[in-house]
């Protein structure tokens, strides 16, 4: 699949498999992709495939949910 067919793969596979809404998931696609997470998709087709797809989603999801769970920053003490 093209890298582009992947991402939306991806993103679906989010949607689907972790009842967060379309936009939440696109969201968490474009910060892993900010954070340059599909670089090697990129430049390897071979990564482009439905299995490694289930992987990344998962790993995406759970980064995500992560972030969110962190606590807030204590602004310093002047």
């Amino acid at each position: 699949m093209t890298y582009e067919e992947y991402l939306d793969e991806v993103t679906t596979l989010i949607f689907e498999k972790y009842g967060v809404t379309e936009a939440a998931a696109i969201k968490m696609v474009i910060a892993a992709q900010d954070r340059e997470f599909f670089v090697k998709h990129d430049d390897d087709k071979a990564l482009r495939n439905i299995d490694q797809a289930h992987k990344d989603a998962k790993i995406i999801f759970e980064a995500a949910q992560g972030a969110s769970r962190k606590p807030p920053v204590k602004p310093k003490a002047k």
